[in-house]
């Protein structure tokens, strides 16, 4: 019997090994592309490259061209091309003297949900509005930005404005609207264009830059997180938000080679890139550091380059400090920060569709990412240099969520004052320390009731009671004790849930999630959702388990053990959590609760009789 349970776990095992490796194929593949990427070696000479090219051009029929001016030193060309003609590329004589032929993947940027225009958010009572400290900064319209509140940024003021930081802003580009004119710039470019003047004509960027740097304390418009810092504004998104993964490279290794000191991308999409990996690693091993929008797809994972190792990937949480319904989640999420919802979006002066300047309150998690990026700015100004180092800040300083067993929130919500002062001292003092517990509830009696130290409770009881139940019945209807029973009794009433919080970096979670749910919690053990939960959480499922396994010498035993192990998990919850979806939380969801676990016994019940009679 053991055998045959160790043999199960490994056929499990070997099955989620390789979802997991064609899962991360899959997605590394997905993504958008009309040319070809051909990256040169450095060791090959200029006129064996200009042979090759010819070559190419005549047996393909395209025209070779630099994707810029900044591409010549790297050897980088781009052709028109679909994956038939990637393929072939790739299989060809041309493929020994380069690096990389892949994609040139299509990236755009992280499309905003609805617009709310200034008067609306003026005029909206639902819009989150706070009141800003005495010694908050006189911008007309501060009280709008909740989000600045949210990460408690005008404690880290106290202590730094990010002045000596440059951000690279690598977007739409960067329009000077009148709330930009006191921010100190550096020299960009527009590698769309292939110019000197970044300038916007989409909106995205000036936005993005707002929030990472927007003049503050001017008595007009609104604040930014870092707003001492310079922008550098490198535009690779066009009008319409789309850009290439040769031109985000260049623009990375351009800020890198610039001085910039922190990057943000609030732009992603499908597709893995050898060239922007390097380009990511390039601007790391600089000391760069890299942010990136987690995607705004709702989706199990972010979007890259938030994917890349060396990007920190920002999810995205709305005033009232839940997950936004957009936000991406999972493997990339790094952290989360403010992004908005239709409660209360993130407001900063852009432009519109004309190009004239306006306030405007965007959503998304490209809003989210520009505030990791103004902390971060924050963080390195008070002297924390390596973007390793920042990174450890960030998650260490963050508000921890206690259950975000889908990595909502990475390491927690963002937290400027407390970065700051970690950053600044190293250590966090017993007032911050203070602030922290009690904004995380612990100070609250009933975190100790309703979850924190003791939210494992209900799952030993749930295990502790389907053996008890076993035993009850084993008095009256005598039956062998066996590793297949036992681990019925497990599955049925609690799963291994101690592998519920793993998570392990770009790797889908549903394996750990699975193992780790009872029956009645596989219902949302895959996808979050829990429509499923009213069947799960049912004598459906035991029912089906027993008619379909009684037969089976030694499965059976599973079989019954998993029925007894529900009757245990549905008892418990309707003591205490009776939640079941379309059916609230209340005595209906109890009652509901109790009458499938008595149906559970009573099923596992006749299982065993007819054992008996049987035997």
């Amino acid at each position: 019997m053991r055998k045959l349970i160790l043999l199960c776990l490994f056929v499990i095992g070997l099955v989620s090994a390789v979802f997991v490796f064609l899962n991360t194929q899959g997605l590394a593949a997905k993504g958008e592309f009309d040319t070809i990427l051909l990256d040169f070696r450095e060791d090959i000479p200029a006129d064996v490259i200009k042979q090759d090219l010819q070559a190419i051009a005549q047996q393909y029929n395209v025209t070779p061209q630099l994707d810029n001016k900044f591409s010549q030193k790297d050897h980088v060309y781009i052709i028109k091309g679909d994956r038939q003609r990637l393929k072939a590329l790739q299989k060809s004589a041309f493929a020994k003297a380069t690096e990389i032929i892949e994609p040139n993947y299509v990236y755009k940027l992280i499309p905003p949900a609805k617009p709310i225009w200034l008067g609306e958010m003026l005029s909206r009572q639902e819009d989150k509005e706070f009141t800003p400290s005495l010694t908050g900064p006189n911008d007309e319209y501060y009280s709008k930005q909740w989000n600045l509140h949210k990460i408690g940024v005008e404690g880290a003021w106290s202590q730094t404005k990010g002045s000596g930081i440059t951000v690279a802003v690598i977007d739409s580009g960067v329009t000077k609207v009148r709330d930009l004119q006191e921010t100190k710039f550096v020299p960009g470019y527009d590698f769309v264009n292939d110019k000197e003047e970044a300038t916007d004509d989409n909106g995205h960027g000036t936005h993005v830059a707002g929030t990472v740097a927007q003049a503050t304390n001017n008595k007009y418009g609104v604040a930014g997180v870092a707003y001492e810092a310079s922008i550098m504004p490198l535009k690779v998104l066009s009008a319409y938000g789309g850009g290439t993964v040769a031109d985000i490279a260049e623009a990375i290794k351009f800020a890198a080679d610039k001085g910039a000191d922190v990057i943000n991308m609030s732009l992603g999409g499908g597709g893995e890139s050898q060239l922007l990996k390097d380009a990511i690693n390039y601007a790391h091993n600089k000391g760069v550091t890299i942010i990136a929008a987690a995607g705004n797809e709702n989706d199990n994972s972010a979007s890259y380059p938030a994917r890349y190792p060396h990007v920190i990937g920002v999810s995205a949480f709305g005033p009232d400090g839940e997950k936004a319904p957009y936000s991406n989640f999972g493997a990339g999420v790094d952290i989360a920060a403010p992004g908005g919802t239709d409660a209360g979006a993130i407001l900063q002066e852009t432009i519109n569709d004309e190009g004239e300047a306006v306030f405007l309150g965007l959503q998304g998690t490209s809003m989210a990412a520009p505030h990791v990026a103004g902390v971060a700015a924050l963080i390195k100004a008070s002297g924390i240099k390596e973007p390793d180092a920042i990174l450890q800040v960030l998650q260490q300083s963050a508000r921890q969520i206690k259950e975000d067993s889908l990595n909502y929130y990475g390491a927690g919500q963002l937290n400027a004052e407390a970065a700051v002062k970690l950053a600044a001292q190293g250590t966090i003092n017993f007032q911050d320390f203070f602030r922290w517990l009690r904004d995380n509830g612990y100070l609250n009696p009933r975190f100790w009731f309703d979850g924190g130290a003791v939210a494992l409770i209900p799952k030993i009881l749930m295990v502790v009671g389907s053996y008890l139940l076993a035993w009850f019945l084993r008095v009256y209807l005598p039956f062998p004790w066996s590793w297949s029973l036992s681990s019925g009794l497990i599955f049925g009433s609690s799963g291994l849930f101690f592998l519920k919080g793993f998570y392990i970096f770009d790797l889908p979670q549903w394996p750990f999630r699975v193992l780790g749910s009872s029956i009645p919690e596989l219902g949302n053990a895959i996808q979050g959702t829990d429509a499923l939960n009213p069947i799960f959480a049912s004598v459906l499922i035991p029912i089906g388990l027993i008619a379909l396994l009684l037969g089976h010498p030694s499965w059976k035993w599973f079989a019954i053990g998993s029925t007894l192990g529900v009757a245990a998990c549905l008892s418990v919850s309707a003591v205490l959590d009776p939640t079941v979806w379309g059916l609230g939380s209340g005595n209906i969801a109890r009652v509901y609760l109790i009458i499938n676990a008595l149906l559970c016994y009573a099923i596992a019940r006749l299982a065993l009789k007819n054992e008996d009679k049987t035997a």
